[in-house]
C-alpha cells in the first residue's frame, strides 16, 4: 500500500494557515491523513528556496513529548499514526509577511522518501486579530483532570454558566479518546427499557429487552405496546438481505472520451484495485466498483463488506489505497477527490435505497385479526387503508420512506448503543408494505435498506453504550447482524403501534396524557 505517493495526496499532509512566527522562529503543522507511518529522518527543508538544517527543527506530536528532528533516524523513528497532528517548530529568523513556498523532503516508513511542496501565507497578528480565544487544549494529555478542569473553567467564565450535571461522568475521561475532543463532560439522556421483543431471526433468536435513550414522552410506551402485540402473534421474523459500505471518489479528465476510457480501465483492473484496497484492513472486502459518467467526470462507487464495524473510516482508507494505485497507473487525471458526495454519507438518497448501505434488513409480522382488534382497537382493513393513503402522502412529500416514524426507535437505539447518530439520515429510510391475508389477518413488513450500525468501533465501547449493547447480547465481534435484526424488529413494533394509534384516534390523547402527567 502507498508504495508511491503523488503530490496531489502529499499536499494533504500540510495544515494550511498553520505557518506563523514564534518568539524564537517560526512554526507550521502537519497531519497524517493517509495511513499509519513513521518519520525516519529529514533530508532537506527549503523555504522560498533557502535551505534550513535539521538541527533547528523540533517536532511536537499531539499528545506526546517534543522530539528534536536531528534525533530521528531509521533506528529511532518517530511514529506518525493516522489522524495524528504534529507541530514543527524552527529556531531561526522570523519569516516575512506574505506567501511562502515550503519544500520538505522526508524519509519515512512505509512510503520511502517523500517530498512535500506547498504554499502557505504567514499568519500574522493583524490577520488573526479579532478572533476569540480558543477552547484550552493540552497537547500532551488533553484528557487529564487538569486539562478538563481548565476547559470547564473556561466554559463557565465564557458563558456565565455553572455546570453542575454535565461535569458528572461516571467513567475515566481517557476512555473517550478518539470519540470526543475538547471533552468537558457528558449529556445524560434518559434511558427506558421496552420489551421483551421476540425476534425470529437468523442471528437474533429469542426475547430481547430494548434500551431506548430518548426525551420524547410516550415513545418507549408506544414501542412497548407494539412489541406486546408482536409477541402475542408469535414474534417478528427478521432477515438481513445485504451488506455494504461505500466510498465514491471522482476523477476529472480533459474530456468525456478520456473519462469513458478510464472507466473501461477500472473495469479491467478490479482485481488489482481490490488487492490494494484490502491490503489496508483485515475486514474490508471490496465487493464491487460501480461507475457513473457525467461529462468529463468519472464517478466510482466502491462497495465493501466491513465485518462488525459500520466501516466509514475503514472504507475511506481502503479506497484511498486503491485511488493511489490508480493515480500511479493512469495518465491524464486533472483532478481527484476521495469523496464525490455519491457515497452518500449521512444523507438520505435513492442510490442507498436501491444499492444498500450498511445492512439491508427486513422485519415481517403476521397479526391475527381478532388479536389486532382486541389489543389495538383497529381492524386490519383500517391499517391497510391508512398505509395505502400514507404511501401517496409520502410520494407527495418526497420523503425517504413511506412509513410513519422509523427514525424514532432507531434514534433511541443509536444513542443508547453508541452508533453514529448522524447516520440516521440514511438509516431511517424505510419501505413498508402490508396486505390482508385470505384469513383476514394483517401481514406487514418493513425494510431498512441502509442501516449503518456496528458492534465494534465508534462509540460502542464507551461504558454506558457497551452496557446497552450487552443488555441485548450484541457487544463485540460477530454480533452486528444480530443487532440489525433486533433494530428492524423494533421499527416494526413502532410502525404497528403508531399506525393503530392514528387509526383509533389514540395518538393525540396519548401525548396529551403524557404532557399533563409531566406537569
Amino acid at each position: 500500500m502507498f508504495r508511491f505517493l503523488p503530490n496531489v495526496l502529499l499536499k494533504q499532509l500540510y495544515t494550511r494557515q498553520s505557518l506563523r512566527n514564534t518568539s524564537v522562529g517560526f512554526t507550521f503543522s502537519l497531519k497524517n491523513r493517509l495511513a499509519d507511518a513513521r518519520f525516519t529522518g529529514l533530508q532537506r527543508a527549503l523555504i522560498d528556496g533557502h535551505e534550513y538544517p535539521a538541527d533547528i527543527f523540533t517536532i511536537e506530536p499531539d499528545g506526546a513529548e517534543p522530539v528534536a528532528v536531528s534525533a530521528i533516524s531509521a533506528s529511532q523513528p518517530l511514529d506518525f499514526p493516522l489522524r495524528r497532528s504534529v507541530r514543527v517548530r524552527a529556531n531561526a529568523d522570523h519569516l516575512t509577511p506574505g506567501l511562502h513556498t515550503l519544500e520538505i523532503t522526508l524519509h519515512t516508513q512505509p512510503f520511502g522518501t517523500i517530498t512535500l511542496r506547498v504554499e502557505d501565507e504567514l499568519q500574522t497578528e493583524a490577520a488573526t486579530q479579532g478572533r476569540s480565544a480558543g477552547v484550552p487544549r493540552d497537547p500532551v494529555n488533553d484528557y487529564s483532570p487538569e486539562a478538563i478542569d481548565q476547559r470547564r473553567q473556561f466554559v463557565g467564565q465564557f458563558a456565565g454558566v455553572d455546570l453542575q450535571h454535565v461535569t458528572r461522568q461516571s467513567f475515566d475521561p481517557a476512555l473517550v479518546t478518539g470519540n470526543c475532543e475538547q471533552f468537558i463532560g457528558v449529556a445524560q439522556v434518559p434511558i427506558g427499557v421496552a420489551g421483551p421483543l421476540r425476534v425470529n431471526g437468523e442471528h437474533a433468536q429469542g426475547e430481547f429487552l430494548i434500551p431506548m435513550a430518548t426525551t420524547e414522552g410516550t415513545l418507549v410506551a408506544s414501542y412497548n405496546r407494539g412489541m406486546k402485540l408482536i409477541n402475542l402473534s408469535g414474534g417478528v421474523t427478521c432477515t438481513v438481505q445485504d451488506d455494504g459500505m461505500q466510498r465514491a471518489p471522482v476523477f476529472q479528465f480533459a474530456d468525456a472520451r478520456q473519462a469513458r476510457q478510464f472507466v473501461q480501465w477500472v473495469n479491467e483492473h478490479q482485481p488489482e484495485l481490490a488487492a490494494e484496497a484490502e491490503s489496508t484492513s483485515r475486514f474490508a472486502k471490496l465487493r464491487y466498483i460501480d461507475s457513473y459518467l457525467n461529462g468529463r467526470l468519472a464517478f466510482l462507487r466502491f462497495g465493501y463488506s466491513t465485518g462488525d464495524a459500520a466501516g466509514q473510516n475503514m472504507v475511506s482508507k481502503a479506497t484511498l489505497a486503491a485511488c493511489n494505485y490508480i493515480l500511479q497507473q493512469v495518465e491524464g487525471i486533472d483532478h481527484f477527490f476521495l469523496e464525490s458526495n455519491l457515497a452518500t454519507d449521512k444523507k438520505p438518497s435513492q442510490v442507498n435505497v436501491l444499492r444498500s448501505r450498511g445492512k439491508r434488513v427486513t422485519a415481517e409480522v403476521r397479526i391475527p385479526r381478532d388479536l389486532l382488534i382486541r389489543e389495538l382497537q383497529v381492524e386490519p382493513e383500517q391499517l391497510h387503508r391508512h398505509a395505502r393513503i400514507g404511501d401517496v402522502g409520502a410520494r407527495l412529500a418526497g420523503t425517504n420512506n413511506n412509513g410513519l416514524h422509523s427514525v424514532n426507535g432507531l434514534a433511541a437505539l443509536f444513542i443508547a448503543t453508541g452508533q453514529d447518530v448522524a447516520c440516521l439520515a440514511e438509516s431511517s429510510a424505510a419501505i413498508t408494505y402490508s396486505e390482508i391475508t385470505p384469513e383476514g389477518d394483517l401481514y406487514g413488513s418493513v425494510t431498512l435498506p441502509s442501516l449503518v450500525i456496528g458492534t465494534v468501533g465508534g462509540g460502542t465501547a464507551l461504558p454506558t453504550q457497551r452496557e446497552c449493547l450487552e443488555l441485548m447480547g450484541c457487544f463485540g465481534p460477530g454480533q452486528v447482524n444480530k443487532l440489525a435484526e433486533i433494530m428492524a424488529g423494533v421499527v416494526a413494533a413502532g410502525e404497528l403501534s403508531l399506525a393503530a394509534a392514528i387509526s383509533s384516534l389514540d395518538w393525540v390523547s396519548s401525548h396529551e396524557s403524557s404532557r399533563f402527567a409531566g406537569k
